[in-house]
């Protein structure tokens, strides 16, 4: 399998997806601004989604994948499709008690995580009913992650990262469609989550079929391999739960901010998902199973050299995409959301956060690069560590932040950053200290010429991009014929210096059992 092309195919797919995802936040910003609808919508769809990384996407696939490509390599087909079987519906069970859960009490979970609404009853109660219609995605979710671990591991990459454009495709549609009919137009928001998670399930099932994986009821904890990813998963869900509880402590300081706060933040991460999808989950995404087969066999130089050429194709997309961020964010976000309800003055508010975000970019990619190499090993005890580090590293910074410098909003994505940038340098850390990485040669010289072709993007970016308050008072086809522009020209200025210095496609591929 060659690695950047299977890179290419999850990130091109994941594009599409963050495209849709982006028309949806333009849709949400004209339709609801950014304010007390669009802060409870964020809230109510914040906790299933976050629920679904720690059951589903996070310490699921942290557990199951390196045992499933095992059962693979060492196993029968029987043998795998049991423990398949077996592993979908024990997750199955506990999920969808979850959302059930979730839905009867939803006033007790929007105290718990957002509880600056409760002095707002209007708000309070508004964001409780759209909670109801939001929790059973994680259920949805959790087979959709199931399937995922599967197929990748079956180097079927596609399904996977074209599933999350059904959310999307969902969402555009009963906006477009269904809102005039609901006497609240953000139900018609809300009814599109759960019907995207129902479309994301339901795609899964002829991929699977096609490989002989579908699973089947059956209940069984005497399997050895379900005993071994419940033993696993106890960690690993701890360990994904500090970045839930992180996220779910910054929504609550976020409650007691203005309102509009946490609309501000959710644009900017919008923003931010592109080149988290497109490169940090991505190279996640195909490094697990890769890392996970070449530990099962032993192969220790394949280990190391595929997982620096991951960390090298990180430095090479992420880096452009942070500087590219932090000197357009206000062209970013005037571009894609000042329209209608979303003046210029949440542009500004926007731009904070998107700038405190963009500083720690690349501590958030490589997390998602170097966290699968302790999971591939087994070991997420690790990670679970430094992970509780990076929670009381955020909010230590939150009280600064927020309470010491006044920071606000930005304060809240500025800890995440920090913290995220301190965690990446542990992980890399703990797999020096273990020699499971061993960086390859030219790293120096590499760097060197990144940063050289960083500076002329940077300079014709700045140059071009002319004055600020031309974005926020010009309309918008000027704003897009404009960026168009800029990007543009930003990008080959980037990649035509990285060739005059000696950069070539054919450098970065690597090929993966």
């Amino acid at each position: 399998m060659n690695l950047l092309k299977a890179l290419a195919t999850v990130s091109g797919l994941t594009l599409v997806s963050r495209i849709l995802g982006l028309v949806r936040e333009m849709l949400i910003a004209n339709l609801f601004g950014a304010g007390l609808v669009t802060d409870a919508f964020n809230v109510a769809f914040r906790l299933p989604n976050l629920l679904r990384r720690l059951f589903a996407e996070g310490a699921f696939s942290q557990a199951f994948v390196p045992i499933i490509a095992e059962y693979k390599s060492q196993r029968s087909p029987d043998e795998t499709l049991a423990l398949v079987s077996h592993v979908c519906t024990m997750l199955g069970l506990v999920v969808f008690g979850v959302s059930m859960l979730g839905v009867v009490f939803a006033p007790w979970v929007i105290h718990a995580t957002a509880s600056g609404f409760a002095s707002q009853p209007d708000k309070f109660a508004l964001t409780v009913e759209l909670t109801r219609i939001t929790f059973p995605y994680i259920f949805f979710q959790a087979m959709v992650a199931v399937s995922a671990g599967i197929l990748n591991t079956w180097n079927r990459f596609s399904i996977p990262a074209f599933t999350p454009t059904l959310l999307n495709i969902s969402s555009i549609g009963m906006m477009l469609l269904a809102a005039p009919y609901f006497e609240r137009p953000v139900d018609a928001l809300a009814w599109g989550a759960f019907i995207g998670g129902v479309l994301q399930m339901v795609i899964q099932i002829p991929a699977l079929a096609r490989i002989g994986m579908l699973p089947r009821f059956s209940i069984s904890l005497a399997d050895p391999g379900v005993r071994r990813i419940l033993k696993i998963m106890l960690p690993a869900t701890l360990g994904v739960s500090v970045a839930q509880v992180s996220l779910l402590i910054n929504q609550s300081f976020g409650s007691w901010l203005p309102d509009g706060s946490i609309s501000w933040l959710n644009y900017a991460d919008r923003l931010m998902e592109f080149p988290m999808g497109m490169l940090g989950a991505a190279l996640g995404t195909i490094l697990l199973p890769s890392l996970s087969k070449m530990k099962a066999s032993g192969d220790a130089d394949g280990f190391s050299a595929t997982l620096d050429w991951g960390l090298r194709v990180a430095c090479l997309l992420t880096a452009p995409s942070a500087l590219g961020m932090m000197i357009l964010a206000i062209p970013l976000a005037s571009t894609l959301f000042q329209h209608g309800a979303f003046v210029a003055a949440d542009t500004l508010q926007t731009r904070q956060a998107l700038l405190a975000y963009s500083v720690g970019l690349m501590g958030l990619i490589c997390v998602k690069i170097l966290a699968p190499a302790f999971y591939s090993r087994q070991d997420i005890r690790t990670p679970l560590k430094y992970a509780l580090i990076s929670l009381a590293t955020t909010q230590v910074l939150n009280a600064i932040f927020i309470f010491g410098l006044d920071m606000k909003h930005a304060g809240l994505a500025l800890s995440i950053s920090a913290a995220a940038s301190l965690n990446a340098t542990l992980l890399y850390r703990g797999l020096r200290k273990r020699q499971a990485f061993i960086p390859q040669t030219g790293w120096f010289g590499f760097l060197g010429k990144l940063g050289v072709a960083l500076i002329v993007m940077g300079l014709v970016l700045h140059f071009t991009m002319g004055a600020q308050q031309a974005w926020l008072d010009n309309g918008t086809a000027w704003r897009v014929i404009r960026l168009s522009i800029v990007m543009s020209a930003g990008g080959v200025a980037y990649f035509a210096t990285l060739f005059a210095l000696g950069f070539r496609p054919r450098d970065f591929k690597r090929l993966a059992h």
